[in-house]
């Protein structure tokens, strides 16, 4: 089977996160990168999905140089190789942009499912898989925290807010997941060496025939008007007591419209 999942390099959480006053993208340069929390569920489901019905994992990931230590990780974890697209061309590509980039590179690789975290830590915008299921002509299968491969029939437990629906389909097909749908395993030293023989492929524009103006901030569907700081947090409210502390907590939840 032809697993491929697709894996982003976004900021870290923890580090201070900006952006670039020029254009008001994301200073990735500014923060630690890291592989994208959901995408590690995805790597782990490609990778339980290999063991059950065989077949090898590949990583997908575009973005900027840097990104090859989260490409690495991925390796490490057990995926079997990876294609990384990489082009100064592609900087500042909304998710229109993005899903026809890995479009056409899915095109190079062939696939039988493609995974993907449900959202991304920095975009948050929740719809690369829905773009790329449209743009490849194939089922989409979103929000999963359980999938099920039986020939080339793929149901998926779909999580909602009300429980759970079962979704099938036909393979091939798009994937997103959940974190409730498994946990995802630690390189181990092995793994971590063997990863550093593990093909990695690197394509460009040029190399996939795309047009500079299909891609990039320039040509960019969606685009942030202005921004500003985050205020910083106020001050907390502390209640003295002075033996009529519960009335007083109580008033200032009833205040706040907590009670």
């Amino acid at each position: 089977m032809n697993i491929v999942v697709c894996v982003k390099q976004v900021p870290d959480t923890e580090s201070p996160r900006k952006l670039k006053t020029e254009d008001k993208t994301l200073d990735r340069a500014a923060a630690d990168g890291v592989i994208n929390e959901l995408d590690e569920y995805a790597i782990e489901e490609g990778l339980r999905i290999k063991e059950a019905h065989g077949g090898e994992v590949t990583v997908l990931s575009m973005g900027p140089g840097k990104a090859a230590d989260s490409i690495r990780k991925a390796l490490a974890m057990g995926a079997d190789k990876a294609v990384h697209l990489v082009d100064d061309g592609l900087a500042g590509s909304d998710a229109v942009q993005t899903s026809y980039a890995i479009q056409q590179v899915l095109g190079r690789t062939g696939f039988d499912v493609v995974i993907l975290g449900s959202e991304s830590t920095d975009a948050r915008t929740g719809v690369l898989a829905a773009m790329l299921a449209e743009r490849l002509g194939v089922p989409q299968l979103s929000l999963a925290n359980k999938v099920e491969i039986d020939g080339t029939a793929i149901t998926v437990q779909r999580q909602t807010d009300y429980g759970f629906d079962r979704v099938a389909a036909s393979l091939p097909a798009v994937v997103s997941v959940v974190e409730k749908i498994n946990e995802p395993r630690y390189p181990s030293f092995k793994g971590i060496m063997a990863a550093k023989k593990k093909p990695v492929q690197t394509l460009g524009l040029a190399d996939l025939g795309i047009p500079a103006e299909e891609v990039g901030h320039a040509g960019a569907t969606s685009a942030v008007l202005e921004h500003a700081k985050r205020p910083p947090r106020a001050g907390g409210t502390r209640v003295t007591d002075e033996g009529d502390g519960g009335v007083k907590l109580v008033e200032f939840l009833a205040t706040e419209k907590f009670v």
